[in-house]
């Protein structure tokens, strides 16, 4: 049984990775419908946080029905991220994480997310400020290195659990790769059999099907996989995964009554959380995801993304409803 502190995430636990601008509670929502066994908020600013920002303050939203959640915080600044650990915990999530993971340049050149992987001593100092400065445990998200002469990982894994850590999540890849470069979960698979750890390690990097979660999950001995930019329009891969570790069979794609049922809840959720305009404006980026490999469909998503109000929307997923035969599935490619 994988815990993290007294979290009991079951046997295998398939997590949501955090992604800015994609896992908000109305995606998060519909995650967890399909079985994401742990969640985390978008990586919030410790400074944007401290400063009560509202963007920063908003993203620390979630409903019951998300837990176990975490809530990510990033920064450059060890007592900017102590008050943001504190500052998060007063809205009571099940863990704080701490992205150090995030290779966006505005991010990293600062010295935040896996830009820290320049300074390894200061990573562990600021992870062990911030696992003393809360109650609730703390995890980390984070790469094998900085870049390819810097592959550090095993050796950080060791030092952030000693100073407290109740869980390490390693992207396969360096800050300096892009993602078209595949990701290398030979080191992961280091971390996870070091004899050292005792803490759940869960490996990150490509996994975009349940045979691909099988394969890494079989070869590399890690205790739980998350999934990032496989949810993209993609609910259901939490679903297909567990079928799938658990009788050896794939699961059909949903069809488009059941895409129009989750999209929609999604679309209610957030219109409810952010207003009309907006919530109907930023769930634009979702629907190309939602209807990926459905024949012509373009039409309609231009519809979709030209839409500005939510009577139009529904209007239209009802066209979308009617065009296309019952149980029509994708056209696999």
């Amino acid at each position: 049984m994988i815990k993290i502190g007294n979290i009991d995430l079951g046997d295998f636990p398939i997590l949501l990775a955090p992604m800015e601008d994609v896992t908000d509670p109305p995606f998060r929502y519909v995650c967890k419908m399909f079985g994401a066994d742990m969640m985390y908020t978008e990586f919030i600013s410790s400074e944007g946080l401290i400063r009560d920002a509202a963007k920063s303050v908003k993203k620390l939203d979630f409903e019951e029905f998300e837990r176990p959640i975490g809530i990510q915080i990033f920064g450059h600044d060890i007592d900017s991220m102590i008050k943001a650990a504190q500052y998060a915990e007063r809205a009571n999530p099940d863990v704080i994480d701490i992205n150090y993971g995030c290779p966006v340049k505005k991010v990293a050149s600062k010295g935040a997310g896996s830009g820290i992987l320049n300074d390894i001593p200061k990573m562990v100092k600021m992870t062990e400020a911030v696992v003393k400065s809360v109650k609730l445990p703390v995890t980390i998200k984070t790469r094998l290195g900085y870049d390819d002469d810097n592959r550090d990982i095993v050796d950080i894994a060791e030092r952030v659990q000693d100073v407290g850590i109740h869980a390490i999540t390693i992207h396969g890849r360096t800050r300096t790769q892009r993602p078209r470069i595949p990701a290398d979960w030979t080191l992961i698979g280091e971390v996870k059999n070091n004899p050292r750890m005792h803490i759940p390690v869960f490996g990150n990097g490509d996994i975009m099907d349940a045979q691909s979660a099988k394969k890494f999950r079989d070869n590399y001995g890690v205790d739980g996989l998350m999934v990032a930019r496989g949810v993209y329009g993609n609910p259901w891969i939490f679903r297909e995964i567990k079928h799938y570790l658990e009788t050896g069979e794939l699961l059909p794609p949903p069809d488009m009554e059941e895409r129009i049922k989750i999209s929609s809840i999604q679309l209610h959720k957030s219109v409810t959380w952010k207003g009309e305009r907006r919530g109907v404006m930023e769930i634009r980026k979702h629907w190309g995801d939602y209807f990926k490999g459905f024949p012509n469909f373009k039409p309609f998503r231009l519809k979709l993304m030209e839409a500005e109000t939510l009577e139009r929307v529904i209007s239209i997923l009802d066209e979308i409803q009617d065009h296309y035969p019952e149980n029509q599935q994708v056209v696999m490619v």
